[in-house]
């Protein structure tokens, strides 16, 4: 078979999670309720640190960029997912393919350097805690968000680009809800090699190396906790960091679960419900999990609703 030319594709096919049309209205629904309490959650959290002036500070300042990322990478791929299920259509344009995949890329390795950042926040504020608000100022949070977001760019753009140099046949079908970069790859009929090459080194780099910051900030803080003589001492220091570390386990956790599921199985279906994990259920509890045990956010939310501070 020839090589086709990449130009003469005008669409490819999102298979979705299941082809059973009787489970379409149950799926539409739970996908149109975890996307609607994502959004709404995560503005909550948005408005809450930005109308607070307790919060203020390093911490809540990241983890507003981290709801704003989490909220345009659900957006990136569960509206055209309803889109697909409510017209009964499965497919997506070339243009609106590569898009998909710019933008999925961008807010995901932009998850991970904010997650990354967070975990150096805590590192400075349990391991130099009198030097904290030295170190974290205000210009060195703008330039860290601001680098996070140039090495994304750059790193979605090299990705996105990668992906036009490939040429496709036929068998556009993308076992997927979303055009995910390695299953689109994986349909090109010219070689892939630089394509895989790129995708492993920059995994390896963008997701491998912010990883081990995180290791090493979290094994610096657990030093640090143990050298605390008391135990309620232990506790508080403990409880600062508590909730991003319970976010850092659930993003990384289910982001290795679906490699392992993918890798373990021959089932691209069952690799398309793992993602599901990453991409709609762990933005969905992100602020649930920051905001259910913090005493400052559930002040600011009530505050929000009108509800009086005790």
């Amino acid at each position: 078979m020839e090589p086709g030319n990449d130009t003469q594709i005008s669409e490819f096919l999102l298979l979705g999670l299941s082809e059973d049309p009787e489970l379409q209205p149950l799926i539409f629904g739970l996908f149109l309720s975890m996307y609607l309490i994502t959004v709404f959650g995560n503005l909550l959290l948005i408005l809450a640190v930005s109308s607070d002036s307790h919060l203020h500070t390093p911490m809540y300042f990241f983890l507003a960029n981290l709801s704003f990322a989490d909220i345009c990478s659900t957006s990136t791929t569960v509206p055209k997912m309803l889109w697909n299920i409510q017209t009964q259509s499965k497919d997506i344009t070339y243009a609106g393919c590569v898009m998909q995949i710019y933008f999925l890329i961008l807010f995901a390795v932009l998850d991970v350097f904010l997650l990354t950042v967070m975990a150096y926040d805590r590192f400075v504020a349990i391991c130099h805690p009198l030097h904290y608000m030295v170190i974290m100022n205000p210009r060195l949070c703008g330039l860290l968000v601001l680098v996070s977001w140039v090495m994304c760019i750059l790193n979605s753009l090299l990705q996105s680009l990668m992906m036009l140099r490939l040429s496709f046949c036929s068998h556009l079908h993308i076992p997927h809800f979303f055009c995910e970069l390695s299953d689109v790859v994986q349909l090109a009929c010219s070689d892939t090699f630089l394509n895989n090459l790129v995708i492993y080194f920059a995994a390896v780099l963008l997701g491998g190396g912010p990883f081990t910051g995180i290791l090493y900030s979290y094994s610096k803080i657990v030093s640090s906790i143990l050298r605390i003589s008391s135990a309620l001492g232990k506790y508080k220091a403990f409880s600062t960091c508590a909730s991003h570390l319970s976010v850092v386990s659930l993003f990384y956790c289910t982001m290795l679960g679906v490699y392992l599921s993918s890798a373990g199985t021959q089932s691209s279906h069952a690799s398309a419900v793992a993602s599901v994990m990453y991409t709609v259920v762990t933005p969905m509890l992100n602020p649930f999990i920051y905001s259910l045990r913090n005493k400052d956010i559930k002040r600011a939310l009530k505050g929000i609703v009108g509800v009086p501070v005790m």
